[in-house]
């Protein structure tokens, strides 16, 4: 069935990616993008949200994109130098931050393209880029660049050791934000040849830098969850989902992308709104308790009672995580889709199943859920999170059914199945 499929999947995943300690490890993000800066990161904005993120047990702290632009920062990119005006103390000093706390500090790239009024743009030739009819290929302000030429791979090379050897940048957020079409005609005898060339001299370009940076991290990016596909995921050890801003769609995402990724490289954003009261706060974490933690958000304004939503699901995730990466996706009520009153998934492992539930706007209270694989079992089921919170489960063997009830609408729990 779909279940054992997705299960034979997800090992043949692990098993052709290359090995690496995030994978196993799974440390906690806060990306400092949705529902949050959205892109406007300065010195004065980020140093209380490295603090709060400290502070919930957050491990990575990565800025996200508008760091090396003092205005409008879409179609300037690409030199990747600092916007003096963002910090005027320069960036260094907002990462030994993120240092000083404890954190490993990140910063996004979208490293496959150039802005068309980035001022190096001008100076360089057109081969550096895809050009179709003679003209270089624009898609929403930026040019495509090609990794088939050795002095774009040279520039790229620069930025990261910049990046990484000069800065102490631990976590790269690698975005891809356009659409270069079916290719280049530069040195190929048709586009497609020339973008299957591009594409392959890419991934070489990726094997070389965590060759040299094994322990670099390397989110894969492409406007959320675009390009969600092993040949980038056998080499980057995580994969953003999604950029569904409503935590409420973003469960139904939450709770479906373990199919097309496995869970320990499945990034779901936790955001939490300023006026987020206890049960919304708990359902933009169970969205990110399965896969990796991307917390964002403004931590630092919100009130006591989602700031100890945040600060229990963060510590309950690192009680349960080191199992995910045995784990194998299961979805009870099947993948939902949105507008679904309910949707649940379950990670099943050795001697213990972790299931996330959640009630969206369904106007009943109860949802039964069927679980094949431990039909005539005795199971113990414990809430895990949010602790204490109103829920009542009832595990009948005989049927192997699950039955849970939750009074509150949108609402979300977590339990342990053991």
């Amino acid at each position: 069935g779909f279940d054992g499929a997705i299960a034979a999947l997800t090992r043949h995943r692990r098993a052709i990616r290359r090995p690496n300690r995030h994978n196993v490890a799974l440390p906690v993000i806060f990306n400092d993008y949705m529902n949050c800066l959205m892109g406007e990161p300065t010195t004065a904005k980020l140093l209380p949200l490295i603090d709060a993120a400290a502070d919930m047990g957050c491990e990575y702290f990565c800025v996200d994109a508008g760091w090396y632009a003092d205005g409008g920062w879409w179609d300037n990119v690409g030199e990747w130098l600092p916007s003096a005006q963002r910090f005027p103390g320069g960036i260094e000093e907002v990462l030994k931050r993120i240092l000083a706390r404890g954190m490993v500090p990140g910063l996004w790239l979208e490293l496959e393209v150039m802005g068309i009024k980035c001022p190096l743009a001008s100076k360089v030739p057109d081969d550096w880029f895809f050009v179709r009819h003679g003209k270089r290929i624009i898609d929403h302000g930026r040019y495509q660049l090609d990794y088939r030429n050795p002095a774009v791979r040279a520039h790229a090379d620069a930025v990261i050791e910049r990046l990484v050897t000069a800065w102490g940048v631990g976590y790269i957020k690698m975005d891809y934000n356009i659409n270069a079409g079916i290719g280049t005609e530069v040195a190929a005898d048709s586009p497609g040849a020339g973008l299957l060339g591009h594409n392959r001299a890419y991934l070489a370009w990726l094997d070389a830098v965590f060759q040299r940076h094994p322990d670099l991290v390397i989110e894969n990016c492409s406007s959320g969850g675009m390009r969600m596909d092993y040949a980038l995921l056998a080499r980057h050890s995580i994969q953003s989902s999604s950029d569904q801003m409503d935590y409420r769609k973003n469960a139904i995402v939450a709770a479906s992308t373990p199919s097309g990724v496995t869970p320990e490289q499945n990034a779901v954003w936790s955001y939490p709104l300023r006026d987020a009261d206890r049960e919304t706060a708990a359902v933009n974490m169970v969205n990110a308790l399965l896969g990796r933690i991307h917390q964002s958000g403004h931590l630092a304004e919100l009130g006591p009672d989602a700031r100890a939503m945040v600060a229990e699901g963060i510590a309950c995730y690192k009680r349960i995580r080191a199992a995910i990466p045995a784990m194998v996706p299961y979805w009870p009520i099947g993948t939902p889709v949105f507008g679904d009153g309910w949707a649940a998934i379950g990670l099943r492992g050795e001697a213990i199943d972790y299931l996330a539930v959640w009630r969206l706007e369904d106007s009943s209270e109860t949802q039964s859920l069927p679980i094949a694989h431990l039909v005539g079992r005795e199971v113990a089921v414990e809430l895990l999170y949010p602790a204490n919170a109103p829920c009542n489960q009832r595990w009948s063997a005989a049927n192997g059914n699950l039955v849970v009830t939750l009074p509150v609408r949108t609402s979300a729990r977590l339990f342990a199945l053991k």
